[in-house]
């Protein structure tokens, strides 16, 4: 198994890992918990070192599952989760994002609970509060790793300003955030900041959120579930746009054939070949699929392939979230 460094922390994961959110939450069902925990145990098995959660997936339900199925594995692990985002305990419904230092404090301690572990590999705020500097919510991060409660600390959909700001406080690790062939908007000020300072990035919804693997042929196949957020919140999926990012596709697809691979593997490689400096987080809940994750490391795209590739984010309808969304990103 291929392994990167994330930034300057010491800590080295698969570059390939697994997020787990889909496991409890936001594409459909959550997974029956046995079934999950053989998933998770044949991901170890198959070499993925690299997990990543959040407090509010799953309303910490995704927290407790990754406690329970790497008890006494946490050795051949790398375990990340994020805080920050708040939601409404009966409704579920996002209520805004706290970053205070006593927020801090107080998720990070929560979250070592429902883990089992004593300390957090990688610790990120998940999205930036505009109501708090960011220096006071890295300055508190900063005294959890001198408690020893976390080993680094990352951001995620920070912007280039922030990044810059939160990293003279306290090294950030890792950027995690959406970066596929579909979603370049990073390239401009955000990567080439990461790369300056020596943080790596954390790639999450590589594969556009299942758009790019190929599995969806026709706007009839388009997750239509209550309880798969792609049919409200996210436009790419939505009627009149899919249609055309369908087409889209195609192209990958035909790269994919050119080289042996599959869809699914030609996004992971193009995600992957940006630098030893960049990882991947996709997530999935069926061992088939990671199966085919895997296989990306085996995929080889020629300077070609990467054009035809790079010119297809230009040509996407629909933005990655709703507006509100939008709006909590890269800020």
């Amino acid at each position: 198994m291929l392994s990167r460094k994330l930034g300057q922390s010491g800590i080295s994961v698969s570059a390939i890992g697994l997020g787990c959110m889909g496991l409890s939450e936001f594409y459909g069902d959550p997974k029956p918990e046995s079934e999950a925990i053989n998933l998770l145990h044949w991901a170890v098995d198959q070499g993925i070192t690299h997990f990543d959660t959040a407090e509010i997936y799953g309303q910490g339900s995704n927290e407790e599952l990754l406690g329970k199925a790497f008890a006494g594995r946490w050795d051949q692990i790398v375990l990340a989760t994020k805080f920050g985002p708040q939601r409404d305990p009966a409704t579920g419904a996002f209520v805004g994002v706290d970053g205070s230092p006593a927020n801090v404090r107080n998720s990070c301690e929560k979250s070592l609970r429902r883990l089992g572990v004593e300390k957090i590999d990688l610790y990120y705020l998940h999205r930036v509060d505009p109501a708090t500097r960011i220096e006071e919510t890295l300055g508190e991060m900063a005294k959890l790793v001198q408690a020893g409660k976390i080993r680094a600390v990352g951001l995620s959909e920070a912007s280039a300003q922030t990044i810059e700001r939160a990293h003279a406080v306290h090294p950030i690790a890792a950027l995690q955030t959406e970066y596929s062939i579909f979603s370049r908007d990073i390239e401009k000020d955000i990567l080439p900041t990461c790369e300056r300072l020596g943080i790596s990035l954390v790639a999450y919804s590589p594969l556009g959120r299942g758009i790019l693997t190929g599995r969806y042929t026709s706007p009839s196949d388009r997750p239509t579930s209550e309880t798969d957020f792609r049919t409200q919140m996210q436009p790419r999926f939505h009627p009149g746009n899919i249609e055309s990012n369908l087409k889209l596709v195609e192209a990958i697809k035909e790269i994919a054939a050119q080289n042996g691979c599959v869809a699914a593997q030609v996004a992971l490689a193009w995600v992957l070949d940006h630098g030893d400096q960049v990882v991947t987080i996709p997530g999935t809940t069926k061992r088939t699929n990671l199966q085919t994750n895997l296989g990306a490391l085996d995929c080889r795209l020629t300077e070609e392939n990467r054009a035809m590739l790079n010119d297809l984010a230009a040509q996407v309808l629909g933005d990655r979230y709703l507006p509100e969304g939008m709006a909590a990103v890269n800020r």
